[in-house]
């Protein structure tokens, strides 16, 4: 497990040991659930950045997907996972700022990470994910669909959004999740996004 400290991940660290998570739906989020349920390609080489306590990777590893990365800032949503998953070798933990990552992926998945980060950083982050695709390379997943003021987490809108993935990325699918889980209804934009 690759480690890294900063007052960065002090932070982040600190709001797992307080339990202040409100993102954390407990389980995977019906949309990405739904996505992975259709991928046939159990080799692809999959990461879930600022994954929080990643049930989407616990539940690739249940389906028998054989590379699944996992990337926190925080050690403790790390842990938290590895204890439920149990010592697998198609789980990768790397405990760093993605910002710092240096590996190439067939498919990255968005779950609330996007809306961790300061806005002024977005463009960086639409940036930072087609540089760690492969040719071919999809980032799929979900973003929020409404302002917050202070954060994080911070929202936005689909314009916003698109001003920043559109030089980087074919546009798929960006639109309203159709089925979010209840507490998120009306809430969510579903992306799938092809690295140009």
């Amino acid at each position: 497990m690759i480690k890294q400290k900063s007052e960065l991940a002090e932070y982040w660290e600190t709001r797992y040991n307080n339990h202040q998570t409100g993102w954390d739906m407990g389980h995977i989020s019906p949309p990405l659930k739904a996505y992975i349920d259709q991928l046939q390609d159990k080799n692809k080489r999959i990461l879930i950045p600022g994954s929080g306590n990643a049930y989407e990777a616990e539940y690739l590893i249940n389906k028998g997907f054989s590379d699944v990365h996992v990337v926190d800032i925080a050690w403790q949503p790390l842990y938290n996972l590895r204890d439920r998953v149990g010592d697998t070798p198609a789980l990768h933990l790397h405990q760093i700022n993605f910002f710092d990552l240096n590996i190439k992926f067939d498919l990255i998945i968005e779950q609330t990470f996007f809306c961790a980060i300061a806005p002024s950083k977005r463009e960086v982050y639409a940036y930072k994910m087609a540089e760690s695709l492969n040719v071919n390379g999809k980032l799929v997943g979900l973003l929020f669909d409404f302002p917050l003021s202070g954060g994080p987490p911070y929202g936005g809108n689909v314009h916003e959004y698109l001003n920043y993935f559109t030089p980087y990325f074919y546009v798929h699918t960006f639109e309203r999740a159709y089925n979010s889980h209840p507490k998120r209804i009306s809430k969510e934009i579903f992306i799938n996004l092809v690295k140009k």
